[in-house]
């Protein structure tokens, strides 16, 4: 049975080939001022209509606060099955420069092994995943499917997260398959469990009333930028590491390594150029916090003057690991940087947005059942893995279905270089992973009758 549903799958991939295609020509980009709305309702329309002919069951749009259309269906579970909720989202990054592609960003094309466009892992490549699973199972799917596509996901602007509080009856699952995620490396089968937080300030420094001549007052005049880079400098320790006064930035991962050569590469660090920092990789980029300059206004190289700027500022990104709160961490960051201020410069430091960390619990029959399906396919054992970047909708899910698993999982392993230039996905990730899915509804299923 097993070795049937692969032989199902590997005949659906041409299919998926050409879904992906379809997929990734729609500049399907959350933001108006870039691209216009309409393609991002096109793309949505394509999955409501995709996911109903693969057998779900009243698949709609609906409006969520902040604009975006949610993609919602079902499939209603035989007797006695459990219900997996399948997410996925449609939006896109936008492509940054054109140039800086190899092929044209929103064209699916095929180099080397992999399929290249925009959204081709991120997440397309899982609205595809999906795809090809519940099509190779057909009419045989041994559980209930709860089905979303977020329309706003790369925005971060919060739609689908102030939707589901008041739907979550019409979202309800025992198991919810996150897939916006992937493997540790390409054959290599990986559960994400740890997502980093996030939390951003503005700071903004003062010293003059107005930007003077560095002739007539350099030397003796504060020089505000100076100021700001101080502050800014105490954020790191003379390694390059996370340092913030309040906030614990020693903690360690006990999950799958990061190897760092693999990271150098998948990086693109150059030639000479050292990691930032003490400790594992994987110590540094899942368990501890990672402060980022983000941007700095100030006067620019060409057309500056021979001018002492008055006033300077700067956004500060601070990445925190699950066990530390988020808007505790911003509260030290804010207090670490008006300390750090030299000279008395006035300094302001306006909070962001701040979203917590996640870390998934992996105990549950659910994660037993992935575990076997990726054996099947992979060969190897499930590995547990870390993230870097954040995805709010997992804490939002956490509080609201407190009895449910949560996976992270799909198709997005690093050469993916998602988010950037040149995105890419492995064709037989898209297949393996498929049948990982396939193969963990069925197990999963079994799990509920035993």
């Amino acid at each position: 049975m097993t070795d049937e549903l692969a032989r199902r799958i590997a005949a659906l991939m041409p299919r998926a080939k050409a879904d992906l295609a379809e997929l990734v020509a729609i500049p399907s980009v959350a933001d108006p001022r870039q691209y216009p709305p309409e393609r991002c309702r096109e793309a949505a329309e394509w999955v409501a209509a995709a996911f109903t002919q693969a057998g779900l069951r009243d698949v709609h749009l609906e409006e969520t606060p902040d604009g975006s259309h949610a993609v919602i269906g079902h499939r209603p579970p035989p007797p006695g099955a459990p219900t997996v909720l399948l997410y996925c989202h449609y939006d896109v990054q936008p492509p940054l420069d054109d140039a800086a592609w190899t092929s044209p960003p929103f064209e699916l094309t095929e180099r080397d092994g992999r399929w290249y466009g925009r959204g081709a892992a991120d997440c397309k490549g899982n609205i595809v995943m999906h795809l090809t699973a519940l099509r190779a199972l057909g009419d045989d799917v041994p559980v209930g499917i709860k089905f979303v596509a977020e329309g706003s996901e790369e925005q971060g602007t919060g739609g689908l997260e102030a939707y589901v509080p008041p739907h979550a009856g019409e979202l309800h699952a025992n198991a919810l398959l996150i897939c916006d995620t992937g493997n540790a490396a390409v054959g290599v089968p990986t559960a994400t469990i740890s997502l980093r937080g996030v939390t951003n300030v503005v700071v903004t420094v003062s010293t003059l009333a107005g930007d003077l001549h560095s002739g007539m007052f350099g030397g003796p005049a504060p020089d505000a930028l100076a100021a700001l880079i101080r502050a800014l400098d105490s954020l790191r320790d003379t390694h390059g590491g996370t340092r913030i006064e309040g906030l614990d930035c020693t903690g360690s991962w006990s999950g799958v390594g990061y190897d760092e050569q693999q990271f150098r590469a998948d990086a693109g660090v150059r030639e000479g150029v050292g990691l930032t920092g003490s400790g594992t990789v994987a110590d540094r980029l899942w368990a501890r916090p990672a402060v980022t300059v983000l941007g700095i206004d100030c006067p620019p190289v060409v057309g500056s003057a021979a001018a002492i700027p008055a006033t300077a500022r700067a956004r500060v990104s601070l990445r925190v690991p699950p066990g530390t709160d988020a808007r505790a961490a911003q509260d030290a960051l804010t207090a670490h940087l008006k300390a750090a201020v030299p000279w008395g410069a006035q300094v302001s430091v306006e909070p962001e947005s701040a979203g917590s960390p996640f870390r998934a619990s992996t105990g549950g029959p659910a994660y037993a059942a992935l575990d076997r399906a990726m054996q099947e396919v992979y060969g190897k054992p499930i590995s547990f893995l870390g993230q870097g970047g954040s995805i709010p909708l997992c804490n939002v899910f956490a509080r609201t279905f407190r009895d449910a698993e949560i996976i992270l999982m799909g198709v997005e392993e690093p050469r993916c270089l998602i988010h950037a230039p040149d995105e890419s996905v492995d064709p037989g990730e898209i297949e393996h992973m498929a049948n990982v899915e396939a193969l963990f509804l069925r197990h999963y299923a079994d799990s509920a009758r035993t």
